[in-house]
């Protein structure tokens, strides 16, 4: 696989994620478009750049792990996965279908280099704080990655988990908050607001950065910094635009779990070319 700090590039890649969400969503008729391409950038800056992953070997004990908390937002996942030699690029359009790999929500059953069977949220911190406690009683220089969104932030896990990644310390783990200010039913604020999320990391006793999303270098530093920071672990609140990159999406709750028709999809991927 491709690993590359040149932001070209990486944004290149972004840019073909973004087609491949948006196709394999408009082939099945079914789907959460809105939290896939938020991510985007999120999910290539770490699988591109920043983790330490073998495509060759998944089972390399060392190397770092990710897992999708925002289980839904599986094709961003997907799509990744794929471009970086995991799982067949080919098959992405067989989302959600009969007898695919590609399930709806991340299920390790069908692609056993995923970390984790997601998609009840609030787990994923949990599960994130387990493998990175265990990589260090090995002694192992593994460091974990967990991405969850801003309503998934009004479970009360999520919290619980922050409490011990505080007391105990656990500095090679990085939470990544997805806030894109949408949720299943609509705006977060006018649900159950989370804000201000930087200062209720802080508050935890996480070492939090709060970053733009979208932009990669920001996210390289953001990633950088959490590497060197010992004694705590890390929070990185990314404000991200939910549908970003297609404009009728950007910013849209429908599209939080609704596909794009046929005519949607062929608009999509000319503002996407």
């Amino acid at each position: 696989m491709t690993q590359t700090k040149n932001v070209a590039e990486l944004q290149t890649i972004a840019k073909r994620v973004r087609r491949e969400i948006v196709q394999m969503i408009g082939e099945a008729k079914s789907g959460h478009p809105g939290g896939s391409l938020s991510a985007v950038e999120i999910l290539i800056t770490l699988y591109f750049d920043v983790m330490r992953h073998d495509p060759s070997n998944p089972a390399w004990p060392d190397r770092d792990r990710f897992i999708l908390s925002k289980g839904h937002a599986t094709p961003v996942l997907y799509a990744v996965m794929a471009e970086s030699g995991y799982t067949p690029l080919d098959q992405l359009n067989s989302l959600r279908k009969l007898g695919s790999i590609y399930q709806g929500h991340p299920d390790r059953r069908f692609i056993p280099s995923l970390e984790a069977s997601t998609g009840s949220l609030g787990v994923g911190p949990s599960l994130g704080l387990g493998m990175a406690l265990a990589a260090r009683l090995d002694s192992s220089p593994s460091r974990t990655y967990v991405l969850i969104g801003d309503g998934e932030s009004q479970e009360g896990q999520i919290w619980e988990a922050a409490m011990f990644g505080s007391h105990h310390k656990v500095d090679n783990i990085v939470v990544i908050e997805d806030y894109n200010k949408i949720q299943l039913d609509g705006f977060v604020k006018e649900i159950m607001d989370v804000s201000p999320l930087a200062e209720k990391w802080r508050a935890f006793g996480w070492h939090t950065l709060e970053i733009d999303g979208h932009d990669i270098p920001s996210l390289q530093s953001a990633f950088a910094e959490a590497a060197a920071t010992k004694g705590k672990p890390t929070a990185i609140v990314a404000n991200t635009i939910k549908g970003k990159g297609v404009s009728f999406m950007e910013n849209n709750p429908k599209f939080h779990g609704t596909a794009p028709t046929p005519a949607e999809v062929e608009l999509a991927l000319q503002e996407l070319q």
